[in-house]
């Protein structure tokens, strides 16, 4: 009972309602023992008298608001109904959270709605995690268990519990789910894949819908996962329980029967269903009782096809299937069996020959059908040792027909249950330890309850007997180890209840001994029980109904129920007629004939056969016989393992997402023993806090010197003075233990403590704020009179000074006024006398101009009159030649249209006109021949007249000469001769004048010409600009999505590439066990070292690996080879591949050797072949998928370039003349011929690069075969190599690789092995013999990679082969014939290597993973300690601790305390000493920058997503600390350079989620200020931090679900591209490129070579 005195004013407490169940009230008054009633009021204001006659009827206490919505229900203050019951609510309709701890148990709510929290990243988030430290999870069970099954080697159990449509199955799938993950490793095997393949096919026999659920599980199951030593899933095997086999003939109304059964009549229509013969659900009697066909949101053809593959997963064959699905369609087709009565008093039964039904059930199952329809409606009875037959009355024959179709389907239940664990089994060895996941019904109770809800009711009450034991256990537990004085702890046992049911001459006894009697009856049993129970011997928990006499009730732990006894004995004795199985057991079908051959021992709850021989009687084992029998090795199988619990509830019955009724709840919170654990827990000492929790906390309530050492001393010595009743607390040796109710008392004592501390410090506070204040009054009063006295003398002064500068300013003022005025008047003097001038001078000019006016206006009107006379006159002559002209023109009028009616006129004027058109169009040639035979003229006219010119000059000096001698006579020159002499010179001069404008003509033509030509070229270079600019576009654009897309089959080929090494390094593993068991058999083995030197001395022109089979685009090194598209169509299609591809189906000489020693081969080992066939399918097929985007892409690009060059000719038809238009034309002509040119030299090209390359991939013994060709290429001369002889080929890889030492190695300098290898090669290759140049290069590479796997777990050994691998690589790639070589001195390689440089490429990958892999590792476990836990800024988090501790589980791990505890320095250790191995080996900047961008994104990843699952860390002080740890990480990125690949961009979601859990929370501007910052993180993610947000101390508050609401408002509207996942993907990896930087020139002689290497046999070449 909790303490009086916290029944004060304001204090919170809980009373019943009949709607809410318990609603909350306030206190308005302090309770005084004595009082009869309490004074409270409601959350809605109303006032109310609460009845208290004694302390024991005072109401329920509230806890304090800090505790709402606590994760763990034992960590409340006040543990009580209400309590658990409000605290359900707010976490699940307020913070959308499912899961809710109860001590051991997990409280599951069913949400009804799809939530992203199960999840592969939330499976990594919980793997490994302590569940104290977690939100509550059913993967946080899963770990727990599978933790604490390889910590202590024992069994573990998940119990997963509660009524139908609560979400056990959904559960136990996920616990198997997480199960698979994390003990499957990342891949699933195929026992994984088996164990969840079950979950279907269960589903389909087992569950229906139900008024309550629309999947309820109609069975309990228990599953054992076995794991091995390392904790792998091994095998599995499954039990199951009390099917509810009635449930195939009766359903009640709004449900169905098991959905296989409308999943075959949905299939009917498939063409391998016909056979069956189905129909519509409504037309089965078996299927249409429930009137429900159809679940809402379900597709029962897609459900039976996930069905069937799920067979097929468990190795079910598709005809054993349909032999499955013939029976099962069987069972439908025999409901519909007509059974009709005959007879007189309705005694006989008989069914028509032609009976449809029966002949289809007949032939399904392969039986004789008169015999089925005789034997339905006749028995056998054994009488006096004679066997007699009796007809059956209708009513017996349809009830042995139902019986028949129950024990057929009972049957096939058990065999397919039989045929999921022999799926299940492996041979591979012997399970370790097993976790079992208990699916079992919770307590049921309907309005009519059969001897099904007894049974069940039954196994619930066995359980809840164990639950509370183990509580109890653990209790008690907990105590010793803290070595508490305690007395036992008395819990309510249900053990009265339970041999009522299962003790002798109990329920079950009476049962049998009723079913054994020939007359036996309901009623007969019932009143055995009346006199069992209630005469003789009163039982406590059995009742009779008072309006009843064929039922009882049972008090369960739970509730009361009353039972129906009708039906209760033939379900107990679920018989079946012996005549009927002999049917059966003859049938045509193999698996109807294997389904009842064992005739009296059936399996576990299937029934027993009825026989007419008495002698079989003693044999037979009835229903409840046998569930008892079940459920006790259930129970010691539960007894022998340690239990987790998780208990589903059903938050409403309408199935709406995120509904809670209140009054459901706490019915199956009564049922499923959450509030017995309660009840055992607060019977002792619920609250628990260690010495130094207490001392953080309630240092406030100490006396005398504090200290953290003496913590303990200190609370043992205050608590007495604190609680004065010893009996409320106990000191245990680590912890303090208190009873309900007293940490309330104590949070009030430190709430007054702190509040009288409160008000001394504020009393002291306002008197120095008062004396503060005061001083700084009277210091402003002194300033104020000072500043008073100031101003009135300076206005003194002020004024003396105004007064004169008046006077000065009256006397100039007077002046200035005075003479103003003389001005003014002198002024207006002389203006009067200019405006009088002025007046006169105008007058006499107003008069001179009115007389010159009136003179023009009289000449202008005369002038106009005489013009007036013209005009008319005029008029009058045109009107009447106007006159005669109309005359004339109407007779010609008259006469057109005489000659306009005759047709041969109009025949001559369209004759005309087509003659003038041709006319026109011959003038208009003539025109153009005659312009230019007219500028031919005018050009000879002129050299003519030049000539006749000269001609006359010479002429002219001749005569001038002759005048000068002598005078001539005159010649005498007619008028004649004159005149033709003019006219010809006129004529000439207009032939000139002529021949001059038409060439002006021309000229302008030319001009216009040339400028549309200029235009026209204008326009035309700008449409090719934009072709061009709209081509680098959509080039831009295709490399960038190419871009895309090929970083992401790159990231698809690195993981296969990774799952490959995984598949290899599991055969490597597993062939080590098998040397080692040939090797404990006796067998003489050779030397692991030789078996090495003879592996890598194997000369294997193509590396067994799917690498060899990558497309050179996937390569993570820049291509050196011309056509990658080529290289990937020859890589996928080409025929010598299928080859390659059979050489992994082959067995190698390993797998011959062990099946000769008769050695186990491991199922994983003999799908290796199969899986790497599936990857190389994998690969091909996204080969195939990039070559047709980039045909279809081709194909875009040519009908956008031909659309482009349509648009160009339109453009110039419309804008040039007809030459431009076709110059363009030929020139687009001439470059589709070059473009066609060019594409045909282009398919040669590829052609021969195919040829070339097909030939580089066939077999050396096809090589040597063609050894003859007459060409051979003549040996390059290089110096500066290494030879290395044929026999020392093994001695170099062995001391070079292999066996070199790891002090000698880490001293070579970078990238010397390499080199060496380089140089050996390439003398091979100079030498000729390019077998040995590809035999050595092939033994290094093989080398290489052993040598990786011999050092997988060390950093700076890994970091040494990356750089030799990738050196190699480009040492290979720079001399390769395919590339173009840097300068001219340098000589290719002659040998083609380009198999073994895609291998040395994948080899870099493995490298470069295998280096990640390991730093991961060792990160993993440090991480989140280190990032959330570690306190790097001392004392910021120890000021205040929380309210109440979280309490630990059975099986946690220690925490790591003290200085063992990773810190930030571990990280930046482990960062620290891959970048000092990468430093070393002078691996290139972008290299180191990608592989810090992928261990960031790990850090934080994993660092978010512990921070959105752990209450504990989401608070101010904690975010301090986190944002000073992410800082040390930035800043060391820094220092290192290693900044710019993307690291510290990776850690912008952990920097907003600090900065989240700093900012302010209350205000809507602070939502705001939140939505713009927190731009990298998604919706859920803010919403689950500020749901997690937990005060870490008195001044800090909880985020009100006002302003949660506010920002899920704000986070609508964004579309930010986040996915809609609440944790990032730890798992994600980023492709890795590497660099391709050739080195320079190499020559032996800059090698310096250690002896240490004893490589000496090298001679230089």
């Amino acid at each position: 009972m909790a303490t009086l005195e916290l029944y004060s004013k304001g204090a919170s407490v809980w009373i019943p309602d009949p709607e809410a169940v318990w609603v909350s009230a306030q206190l308005l008054q302090d309770y005084n023992p004595g009082e009869k009633q309490l004074f409270l009021q409601l959350s809605n204001g109303e006032e109310v008298h609460y009845p208290a006659v004694s302390p024991t009827d005072l109401p329920p206490l509230g806890n304090p608001d800090i505790l709402e919505g606590e994760n763990d229900l034992t960590a409340l203050s006040f543990l009580h109904e209400p309590a658990v019951l409000h605290n359900l609510r707010v976490r699940f309709l307020d913070y959308s959270s499912i899961y809710t701890y109860c001590g051991i148990v997990l409280v599951a709510i069913n949400p009804y709605d799809q939530l992203p929290i199960y999840g592969e990243e939330v499976i990594d988030a919980y793997s490994g995690q302590d569940m104290a430290d977690m939100e509550p999870h059913i993967f946080s069970v899963a770990e727990e268990a599978y933790r604490t099954m390889i910590r202590e080697e024992k069994n573990q159990s998940i119990i997963i519990s509660g009524e139908s449509g609560s979400g056990k199955t959904v559960s136990a799938k996920f616990t198997m789910r997480y199960f698979a993950v994390v003990g499957g490793a990342a891949q699933q095997t195929s026992v994984e894949e088996r164990v969840l393949a079950s979950n279907p096919i269960m589903e389909s026999i087992g569950n229906a819908k139900t008024t309550r659920n629309d999947n309820s599980s109609r069975f309990g199951k228990y599953i054992e996962i076995g794991f091995g030593r390392k904790g792998d899933i091994i095998a599995a095997n499954m039990r199951t329980y009390l099917l509810e086999k009635s449930r195939v003939v009766f359903q009640a109304s709004a449900e169905r029967n098991y959905h296989i059964f409308y999943q075959l009549c949905a299939s009917r229509e498939l063409p391998e269903m016909r056979s069956l013969k189905l129909d519509a659900p409504e037309h089965f009697r078996y299927t249409n009782q429930g009137g429900e066909m159809q679940i809402p949101g379900t597709d029962d053809v897609l459900d039976l096809e996930r069905t069937r593959n799920a067979f097929i997963v468990l190795g079910v064959k598709p005809d054993q299937q349909m032999e499955l699905f013939s029976i099962l369609a069987s069972v439908l087709h025999l409901g519909n069996v007509n059974i009709q009565a005959s007879g007189r008093s309705s005694d006989r039964s008989y069914i028509d020959a032609d009976d449809r039904s029966l002949a289809v059930f007949s032939k399904l199952l392969g039986v004789e059908g008169p015999q089925m329809a005789h034997w339905l409606c006749h028995r056998r009875l054994a009488i006096g040792g004679e066997m007699l037959v009796k007809p059956m009355s209708g009513q017996q024959a349809v009830e042995a027909r139902d019986a028949l179709a129950k024990h057929i389907y009972g049957q096939l239940f058990t065999w397919i249950v039989q045929r999921l664990n022999s799926a299940l089994r492996t041979q591979k060895e012997q399970a370790t330890s097993f976790i079992g996941v208990l699916d079992i019904y919770g307590f049921e109770t309907f309005d009519r309850n059969s001897f099904e809800q007894f049974c069940i009711n039954y196994a619930n009450e066995k359980l809840q007997q164990q639950f509370n034991r183990h509580v109890f256990h653990l209790e008690q537990e907990e105590y010793i180890r803290e070595e508490l004085a305690w007395s036992r702890i008395e819990f309510s046992d249900n053990q009265q209840c339970i041999n009522l049911i299962e003790g002798q001459m109990g329920l079950f006894d009476l049962l049998d001994e009723e079913c054994r009697m020939p007359k036996g009856s309901d009623e007969n049993w019932v009143r055995k029980l009346y006199d069992q129970h209630l005469t003789s011997k009163p039982h406590p928990h059995f009742r009779k109904p008072r309006m009843s006499n064929s039922a009882f009730i049972v008090l369960h732990f739970a509730d009361t129920v009353q039972y129906e006894c009708d039906g209760f004995l033939d379900k107990n004795r679920d018989t079946v007629f012996e005549e009927l199985i002999n049917i059966l057991k003859a049938s045509q079908s193999e698996l109807v004939a294997e389904l009842f051959q064992q005739q009296g021992n059936v399996s576990v709850a299937n029934g027993s056969i009825r026989s007419g021989k008495k002698a079989h009687r003693e044999h037979k084992l009835t229903v409840g016989f046998q569930f008892r029998q079940s459920l006790q090795m259930l129970m010691d199988t539960l007894n022998s393992t340690t239990p987790h619990y998780v208990r589903c509830i059903k938050p409403n019955d309408l199935k709406e997402p995120f509904m809670f009724d209140p009054k459901r709840t706490v019915q199956q919170l009564r049922a499923c023993g959450v509030l017995e654990t309660i009840r055992i827990s607060a019977a002792g000492f619920p609250s628990r806090w260690t010495y130094e929790e207490f001392f953080s906390r309630y240092r406030v309530l100490l006396r005398g010197p504090q200290s953290q050492e003496q913590a303990m001393a200190l609370c043992r010595q205050a608590l007495p003075q604190l609680i004065p009743d010893p009996d409320q607390y106990c000191f245990g040796k680590t912890k303090v233990f208190f009873r309900a109710g007293q940490v309330a008392l104590l949070e009030r004592l430190r709430a007054e403590r702190l509040r009288v501390a409160a008000v001394i410090i504020q009393s002291g506070v306002r008197g120095w704020l008062t004396r503060i204040r005061y001083s700084r009054i009277r210091w402003a009063t002194v300033t104020l009179q000072r500043y008073c006295r100031g101003m009135l003398a300076r206005r003194l002064a002020l004024t003396l000074r105004y007064t004169k500068a008046a006077l000065v300013i009256q006397k100039t003022y007077r002046m200035v006024a005075v003479r103003q005025l003389f001005l003014m008047i002198r002024q207006a003097t002389i203006t009067i006398q200019a405006f009088t001038r002025g007046t006169l001078t105008r007058r006499r000019y107003r008069l001179l101009v009115a007389e010159r006016a009136a003179v023009l206006l009289q000449a202008s009107v005369r002038g106009w009159l005489a013009r007036q006379a013209y005009k008319r006159v005029r008029a009058a002559v045109v009107f009447m030649q106007c006159c005669v002209r109309r005359k004339a023109a109407r007779r010609q009028l008259l006469k057109l249209k005489t000659e306009a009616r005759s047709v041969e006129r109009y025949r001559e004027l369209n004759k005309g006109m087509e003659v003038k058109l041709m006319q026109l169009q011959l003038r208009a040639d003539q025109e153009a021949r005659e312009s230019s035979a007219l500028r031919e003229t005018l050009h000879a006219e002129r050299e003519a007249a030049t000539a006749e010119l000269e001609a006359l000059r010479v002429t002219i000096q001749k005569l001038e000469s002759q005048k000068h001698e002598k005078p001539p006579a005159c010649p005498v020159i007619s008028e004649k001769e004159v005149e033709e002499r003019r006219r010809a010179e006129e004529k000439a001069s207009q032939e000139i004048l002529q021949l001059t404008q038409e060439v002006e003509a021309l000229q302008r033509e030319k001009d216009t010409f040339s400028k549309e030509r200029e235009d026209f070229s204008a326009r035309l270079l700008e449409q090719e600009e934009a072709q061009k600019e709209r081509v680098r576009e959509a080039v831009t654009q295709a490399s960038a999505a190419l871009r895309a897309e090929l970083d992401e089959e790159r990231r698809k080929y690195q993981g296969l590439l990774r799952e490959f090494t995984r598949l290899e390094q599991r055969y490597d593993n597993l062939r080590e066990m098998s040397l080692l068991t040939e090797r404990t058999r006796g067998h003489r083995r050779t030397d692991s070292t030789q078996s090495l030197s003879l592996e890598t001395l194997s000369p294997s022109p193509t590396p067994l690996s799917p690498q060899s089979l990558t497309p050179l685009s996937l390569s993570p090194f820049p291509s050196a080879f011309p056509s990658p598209e080529e290289v990937r169509r020859v890589s996928v299609t080409s025929p010598c591949l299928e080859r390659r591809v059979s050489v992994w189906s082959s067995e190698t000489p390993m797998d011959q050797l062990m099946e000769k020693m008769d050695v186990a081969k491991d199922p994983a080992v003999k799908m290796r072949g199969e899986d790497l066939a599936h990857a190389y399918d994998a690969v091909r097929v996204a080969n195939k998928f990039l070559e047709s985007q980039l045909c279809s892409q081709r194909s875009q690009r040519e009908e956008e370039l031909e659309a482009l060059r349509c648009q160009l000719g339109q453009a110039i038809s419309g804008s040039s003349s007809s030459a431009a238009q076709q110059q363009v034309q030929e020139l687009l002509e001439a470059r589709e011929q070059e473009c066609v040119r060019l594409r045909r030299e282009l398919k040669e090209l590829r052609n021969t690069v195919t040829l070339r390359r097909l030939l580089t991939q066939v077999p050396p013994s096809a090589l040597t075969t063609q050894g003859s060709c007459p060409y051979r290429q003549k040996p390059a001369t290089v110096t500066g190599l290494l030879e290395c002889r044929k026999r020392d080929e093994t001695k170099l890889i062995k001391n070079l690789i292999t066996d070199v030492r790891v002090d000698s190695a880490l001293s070579l300098p970078p990238g010397l092995p390499a080199n060496v290898l380089f140089l050996c090669v390439r003398q091979a290759d100079c030498s000729g013999d390019q077998a040995r140049a590809r035999s050595l290069c092939s033994a290094a590479v093989t080398a290489m990679k052993a040598a990786l796997k011999k050092h997988s777990n060390d950093v700076d050994m890994t970091t040494l082969w990356l750089k030799n691998t990738c050196l190699l690589h480009d040492l290979l790639t720079q001399h390769s014939p395919k590339q173009t070589l840097d300068s001219e001195d340098m000589v290719p390689l002659a040998t083609d290597l380009s198999d073994l440089i895609r291998a040395l490429s994948d080899l870099c990958i493995q490298a470069y993973q295998q280096l990640l892999s390991i730093t991961e590792t060792r990160l993993q476990n440090i991480i989140v300690p280190a990032m959330l836990e570690s306190e790097n800024i001392p004392g910021l988090s120890g000021a205040a601790a929380k309210l109440v501790g979280s309490r630990k589980r059975a099986g946690s791990d220690p925490r790591i305390v003290g200085g063992d505890a990773p810190t930030m320095a571990s990280v930046l250790r482990e960062l620290g000493a891959l970048h000092t191995a990468l430093s070393h080996q002078a691996l290139p900047q972008t290299l180191m920058e990608q592989a810090f961008h992928q261990l960031i994104y790990l850090i934080s990843a994993s660092a978010l997503n512990s921070l959105l699952l752990r209450k504990d860390m989401c608070n101010w002080s904690r975010g301090m600390q986190i944002r000073y740890n992410v800082s040390l990480l930035e800043e060391w990125l820094r220092s290192r350079g290693v900044q710019a690949g993307g690291a510290v961009a990776t850690l912008v979601p952990l920097i907003q989620a600090v900065q989240l859990l700093q900012a302010g929370k209350k205000t809507e501007a602070d939502a705001q200020a939140l939505f713009q910052t927190c731009t990298a993180l998604s919706g859920q993610q803010i919403v689950k931090i500020l749901t997690l947000y937990t005060p870490h101390s008195d001044l800090d508050e909880r985020v009100t679900l006002n302003f949660i609401r506010i920002v899920q408002g704000l986070l609508k509207g964004r579309s930010d591209g986040h996915l809609p996942q609440l944790l990032m993907d730890v798992r994600r990896v980023f492709p890795v490129t590497f660099p391709y930087l050739p080195p320079p020139v190499l020559q032996a002689e800059q090698l310096a070579i250690p002896d240490s290497l004893k490589i000496s046999f090298l001679r230089r070449a």
